[in-house]
This record gives C-alpha cells, sequence and structure tokens, in this order.
C-alpha cells in the first residue's frame, strides 16, 4: 500500500474504523477485562463460572475474527480454499477449548487471538483494511492479556 495516498495496489481506497466502529471495538474489550479480574476477586464457588464465562466469549470473539475472512472471501468472489479454510480455523480451534479446562482453555484462547492478528497483518491490506490494523493490535493486546492473566487465576 501507497502510505502517501492511502490506496493498495488493487486500486482500493483504505478503509478505517469510524468512530462508531472504534467505540463498539472497546466496549467489546469489557468482558475480558472484567472477566480476567473477576477471576482474582470471587469467591471460590462462583470462580469456574466466570472463568468459562470468559472463555465462551473468547470463544465467541475468535469465531467473529474468522467470519471476517469469511466476509473477505464473499466479496472477493474468488472460491479460494486458504482464505475459506482460514475462515473457519479460530471458531475449530475455540470450540475444542471450551471443552477444556479454562486454565488451558484460557492460553488456547489468548494464543488463537494472537494468530488471528499475525494472519490479519498479512491479509488486511489485501482487501483495503490496513487502516482497521492499529485498533485490531490494541484490541489483541488486551483481549490476549486478559486470556492469560485469567488462566493464571483459574
Amino acid at each position: 500500500m501507497d502510505s502517501s495516498n492511502g490506496v493498495t495496489p488493487a486500486g482500493m481506497t483504505d478503509t478505517r474504523p469510524g468512530k462508531r466502529a472504534r467505540q463498539l471495538a472497546y466496549a467489546g474489550l469489557f468482558p475480558f477485562v472484567a472477566g480476567a479480574a473477576l477471576i482474582w476477586i470471587v469467591r471460590a464457588d462462583a470462580k469456574h463460572h466466570v472463568e468459562a464465562a470468559l472463555s465462551a466469549y473468547a470463544a465467541l470473539i475468535l469465531s467473529f475474527l474468522g467470519g471476517i475472512h469469511w466476509g473477505f472471501g464473499i466479496r472477493s468472489r474468488q472460491d479460494d480454499l486458504a482464505r475459506f479454510g482460514w475462515a473457519v480455523v479460530p471458531s475449530l480451534v475455540a470450540w475444542v477449548a471450551v471443552l477444556m479446562p479454562s486454565n488451558a482453555a484460557l492460553v488456547i484462547h489468548g494464543l488463537m487471538v494472537v494468530v488471528c492478528y499475525l494472519v490479519d497483518r498479512k491479509v488486511y491490506p489485501l482487501h483495503a483494511a490496513a487502516g482497521w490494523l492499529t485498533l485490531r493490535f490494541r484490541l489483541t493486546m488486551v483481549a490476549s492479556l486478559s486470556c492469560f492473566l485469567g488462566a493464571a487465576g483459574a
């Protein structure tokens, strides 16, 4: 991408998140941060529920991150196995993780959030979405850290 004019090599104008998208994205971090904090402070009899809730939320977000790639595939109108194949990987990994003990599941979720970001760094520019990567980085750092801290407290 030519950063001087914001145009991708394919000639598409790069998109950036608007104010509402940023607000909603940051609001979506609340369950991560609250879940990680609550794991450390709730009574022992409630801890399992908080761990399960954080793991389930992380799994939902991972499915969402994969769904973005499904959308890229639909928009490109190419029946690309790599693109559509990757789109389902986060959901499948998250599904297996939620079946595991919370301390292991939350580590897997945290790692998968980071892996999704690393893939997105390569793919977003191809779809005129590189302008979203700064937001994605911030969200990734808070979400993955929350998962790791939650796992440590589980």
